[in-house]
């Protein structure tokens, strides 16, 4: 696959990660030549506070970099880069493939070369994901079916344990990832997605109301409503070091979570299953509540208690 028929635009959305954001970016442009691939390379930085804006202009200054103001969230930030390389404009070509990468990700060219290979195998594929794995090598699920109330039970009772990695909780075997062959999933993981730009110029960019979470699912709902088709590329293996900005603060993210998912929920399903929803979360919980008393105390008992609380009220909305 040689470069000239490739027109790639890469999207990295990062937040006070500077660190990986090195890693994730040295290892790009290192897969890029060898893949023999140009591309376009952005770097929206959510108004980090460690440095990250500097030190891309310093080591990559190849670089795309958007420096924002304030942290508008995953779904705005990656908007921000898709405004700028032209969706929503008539006067600007745009690149044929856009991808969406975290900055707590490592990719070697291969990887590259197999999401292209799948997404152009196939008319109809409108966007691809890939095979993620822990930085030790193992196995991480990384393609997912679209939120049922199994998968809402699964989120606070781990019960009954043989059924955690089934379908019933939004899983596809294992057995999938190791044909190395594509498969048809309800969407990817976010941190590595692969998206024709015909699929963004017909469906329309990412909701920014989804501050963080579930704006992939969201979109992806709406790419299969459109008649594209979704797949995994394990064949297309990425180390995902996971949650590299939102183990920063782990109680807000629980909120931001919710608060993604309430909304995914009330845009797509119906009364019946909001109302399920919203109940089988207060029943979570209130789970939840007994067992942090009994393992915290002090402060972040006070913390965690406080995002429960949180949620709580996000049900009665």
């Amino acid at each position: 696959m040689s470069s000239s028929s490739a027109s790639l635009a890469i999207v990295v959305v990062s937040y006070n990660t500077r660190d990986m954001l090195r890693v994730c970016l040295s290892t790009l442009y290192a897969a890029l030549s060898q893949a023999e691939l140009k591309a376009e390379v952005w770097v929206v930085d959510n108004a980090s506070s460690d440095g990250s804006p500097s030190l891309v202009r310093a080591m990559f200054p190849q670089t795309q970099l958007l420096a924002l103001k304030q942290n508008l969230g995953f779904a705005s930030a990656n908007n921000t880069a898709l405004r700028e390389l032209g969706f929503g404009k008539a006067s600007r070509r745009q690149p044929e493939n856009i991808f969406f990468l975290n900055p707590d990700t490592e990719i070697e060219w291969i990887a590259l070369l197999e999401m292209l290979r799948a997404l152009r195998s196939r008319d109809r594929a409108g966007v691809v994901g890939a095979a993620l794995v822990y930085p030790d090598g193992r196995f991480q699920h990384s393609a997912f079916r679209f939120p049922t109330l199994w998968q809402v039970w699964f989120d606070f009772f781990a019960w009954p344990a043989r059924l955690l990695d089934s379908s019933l909780n939004g899983r596809y075997p294992p057995a999938l990832y190791a044909s190395d062959q594509p498969f048809a999933i309800d969407h990817p993981l976010g941190a590595a997605m692969l998206i024709r730009s015909e699929v963004v110029r017909q469906v329309g960019l990412m909701d920014d109301a989804f501050f963080m979470y579930a704006e992939e699912i969201d979109w992806c709902i709406r790419i299969k409503r459109a008649g594209w088709g979704i797949y995994c590329a394990p064949a297309a293996q990425i180390v995902h070091h996971s949650g590299g900005s939102t183990r920063q603060f782990r109680d807000e993210m629980f909120v931001a979570l919710w608060r993604s998912r309430f909304r995914l929920f009330h845009k797509h399903y119906g009364r019946v299953f909001n109302l399920a929803v919203r109940g089988l979360v207060r029943l979570g919980l209130w789970a939840e509540m007994r067992r942090a008393r009994r393992r915290y105390a002090g402060q972040d008992l006070r913390r965690r208690l406080g995002a429960y609380h949180q949620v709580w009220e996000l049900t009665a909305e």
